[in-house]
């Protein structure tokens, strides 16, 4: 589809769309009163106005990442350069087929995430941002506004999307759209292409920028943005959608949902994401496409969804398959490529169990419809996937926490039929990241997702290890909502505990605990679709209270180095960790829908409200005003009560979690989670007003820059970019040096032929 057409649907668009421009920037989710409100502060502290100002502050802030936002350079090149040939080879082609996936989180985020895509990379390629920096000048930007889109375009490519990775709300940019649009328009790429340039432009210009309410987050029907469904999708269409997957034992990970009405009748079109479209693929049967009646509604199940990048992915990993170490890697990649051919998940659980037999290999790497955080029914994979290198020293310790595994998972508070029969010894690596595609990098991962397979035949640990190094560094003046006599502590043990938390959520939070399949769960039902909106962040609150449980085992503590006085340091920095976090949590709920927006932040307000709860002076939480003068809060934990108050009460709570998930009790197992959940002005604690202090002293989220690799001759080049915004960009840029602007065209075409869905 050429780009000209592309501008007839997306800037003559549907009346939803024509409604929403005719607001335009007037009213108070407008661009221009966020921008207001953030010079409401300046005049405020000048001429000593009241507080609703202040608010305005608070509440704005949020979408916009500042300038100077954290970004860091992942280092790989020693752990690449220690590669044999044949790996790095391996390494490449993996990368390649994650990077190309990577790119389809920009369809599965919002409407408009590839069109801003495209306008940056065409005025990126002409213009490096260097280059671009004297056009800007020449517009009329000022040096900080130029900043300020150079970060934007920076968290785009970070985020795969104008959407927060972790969090899930919506990021503009922090300059006037007037001076965005000069930019555009003097840019080299312009003058290049005007009527596309101006076309791309229309596409998303209005998205761009706003605000408006449904807008503002990633959410279903009126809570947000979701594009795993059509903008006429609510959460009865997603349960009901799931009756029906369920009864033809098809997974919802690879699909999204379209819905249309016709004759009355609701017509659902399910949509497997492969590389072959409706077409049949001999000896590939078991995905049933095709129309079905079911109930009061048609479903048609269809292939092809993000064919061209699905189609990318196949053909990278078959040739990694030409380097692969054993026959279990070349099992894992043909069943790879079935399943992205022809959209089977089970084709890919088949390779997910190749994965698994392949122990301790030197490059490791998963690929595929993997998370589901970000589908807010909690069913469809996000894609993503990874390519890392072992780190030997880092990987003999979880080794040996594999080893005690059986010794320590009696230690679990729960009865033992609740336990799994034997437990599976997983590999349990420490990796350092080559490339990890998607929308955002996890310091660490427990995989495959699929309750069967981890039940019965086993999982992998991966911790990222060159995330952690940079990713929890923290400079004193930064560190909120703890004591002076804290803070020195927390800065020195906090990559230690973390270290240790992220070994003990992954391994025994996510590997224990059993699923009564056979009774409570009935046929093709899961942890995911019974438990569906929660799921995701019960889950990881059972892992984190499993960290915080066995973090207190001495032998635990041994195992990662620690004795004695350490020891001592590395648990009280570990729950002081946890119950700031569960603080920090509160910035990622909206008061509006009284919903959650990252499941792991959730999880830890969750675990905050147990300990407070506990009460006997455990956790203390107060408010109070900062030395600057504007409102602040300290949140205090008593170490003498850790292993009495604090152990009884996560033991508890902890056994409550694993029963109701074993037994699918989501009637019990809701209620208690929505309950902890709850953020309200009620009680001990206006946690509504807290979430407001919390707005007002939060610090962005790191971004990473990566490497990328090429073949030149026989042999593979690493080439690596500095952390910062234009080292990010570039290495953006370089990431598809054959076939860039096919790239570009096919995420246009995808983006457009979707467009009336939105509404």
């Amino acid at each position: 589809m050429s780009t000209s057409r592309c501008a007839k649907i997306c800037i003559t668009p549907p009346k939803c769309a024509r409604k929403e421009r005719r607001r335009g920037f007037r009213n108070s989710s407008s661009v221009d009163a966020a921008m207001s409100g953030r010079r409401c502060v300046s005049v405020r502290k000048q001429n000593g106005e009241g507080s609703s100002c202040l608010k305005t502050e608070m509440v704005d802030s949020q979408y916009y990442l500042p300038n100077d936002i954290g970004i860091s350079a992942l280092d790989c090149r020693e752990a690449f350069r220690l590669l044999s040939p044949k790996e790095q080879m391996y390494a490449h082609y993996l990368s390649r087929a994650s990077w190309y996936g990577g790119l389809i989180v920009l369809i599965q985020t919002s409407p408009e995430s590839a069109n801003i895509y495209v306008l940056l990379q065409k005025m990126f390629h002409a213009q490096a941002p260097q280059q671009l920096e004297a056009v800007a000048t020449a517009a009329g930007l000022s040096a900080e506004e130029y900043q300020a889109f150079l970060v934007y375009a920076a968290g785009l490519y970070a985020n795969m999307g104008n959407y927060k990775s972790f969090g899930d709300t919506k990021f503009i940019p922090n300059l006037p759209k007037e001076k965005f649009k000069a930019l555009v328009w003097e840019s080299l790429a312009f003058k290049q292409s005007p009527g596309d340039m101006e076309t791309l432009w229309g596409c998303c210009c209005e998205l761009l920028y706003s605000l408006e309410d449904k807008q503002k987050q990633l959410g279903l029907g009126e809570k947000g943005i979701s594009a795993y469904f059509s903008g006429n999708c609510c959460l009865e269409d997603a349960e009901f959608a799931q009756k029906f997957l369920d009864s033809k034992n098809l997974s919802a990970y690879n699909t999204r949902l379209f819905k249309t009405e016709i004759d009355g009748k609701r017509c659902y079109e399910v949509r497997l994401a492969s590389a072959e479209k409706d077409c049949a693929v001999e000896g590939k049967s078991e995905v049933c496409c095709g129309k079905y009646e079911f109930e009061d509604s048609v479903f048609s199940v269809k292939r092809g969804d993000y064919a061209f990048l699905m189609e990318k992915v196949c053909q990278n990993l078959e040739k990694a398959k030409d380097y692969a170490a054993n026959e279990n890697q070349k099992r894992m990649l043909e069943e790879y490529t079935r399943s992205f051919t022809c959209g089977s998940v089970e084709a890919h659980k088949e390779g997910s169990r190749y994965w698994i037999k392949d122990k301790g290999p030197i490059v490791e790497s998963y690929i595929g419809f993997i998370e589901s955080y970000r589908d807010p029914f909690g069913s469809r994979g996000e894609f993503e996937g990874f390519v890392a290198v072992v780190n030997k020293a880092m990987s003999a310790r979880f080794a040996q926490l594999v080893s005690s595994a059986e010794v320590l998972l009696p230690e679990l508070p729960w009865p033992p039929a609740f336990e799994k029969d034997r437990f599976l010894k997983p590999d349990f690596t420490s990796l350092d990241v080559l490339t990890f595609a998607g929308s955002g990098i996890p310091a660490g991962i427990n995989i495959p997702n699929y309750d069967d397979i981890r039940q019965t035949e086993g999982f992998k640990n991966v911790s990222l290890g060159n995330v952690l190094a940079v990713a929890y560094a923290t400079q004193k003046d930064k560190l909120t909502f703890l004591e002076e006599n804290d803070k020195d502590l927390y800065i020195k043990w906090k990559g230690p505990s973390f270290e240790v938390q992220v070994g003990l959520h992954e391994l025994l939070g996510h590997g224990s605990g059993k699923l009564f399949i056979s009774s409570w769960y009935k046929g093709s039902e899961t942890w995911d679709s019974k438990f569906s909106t929660i799921a995701s962040s019960y889950e990881e609150c059972r892992a984190e209270c499993v960290g915080l449980y066995l973090c207190l085992n001495k032998q635990v503590l041994s195992i990662f180095g620690h004795e004695g006085e350490d020891a001592e340091e590395v648990v009280y920095v570990n729950w002081l960790n946890m119950v700031r976090a569960g603080l920090l949590g509160l910035e990622f709920y909206t008061p509006e829908s009284k919903s959650w927006r990252q499941a792991h932040m959730q999880a830890r307000f969750v675990i905050l409200r147990v300990l407070l709860e506990a009460g006997e002076g455990l956790v203390g939480l107060r408010e109070c005003t900062g030395a600057d003068g504007r409102p602040d809060a300290v949140i205090t934990l008593d170490r003498s009560k850790i292993y009495t108050v604090g152990k009884s009460a996560i033991q508890r709570f902890l056994c409550k979690l694993q029963v109701h998930k074993s037994t699918a009790d989501v009637e019990r197992g809701r209620a208690l989670y929505e309950g902890y959940s709850a953020v309200t002005a009620d009680g001990t604690h206006n946690f509504l007003h807290l979430r407001e202090t919390v707005l007002l002293r939060k610090e962005a989220r790191k971004m990473f820059v990566q490497a990328n690799t090429y073949i030149k001759g026989d042999a593979v080049e690493l080439v690596e970019y500095e952390g910062s915004a234009a080292g990010l960009i570039q290495s953006f840029v370089e990431r598809f040096p054959d076939n860039a602007e096919e790239v570009e065209a096919q995420l246009l075409q995808m983006t457009c032929t979707d467009s009336s869905c939105w509404c």
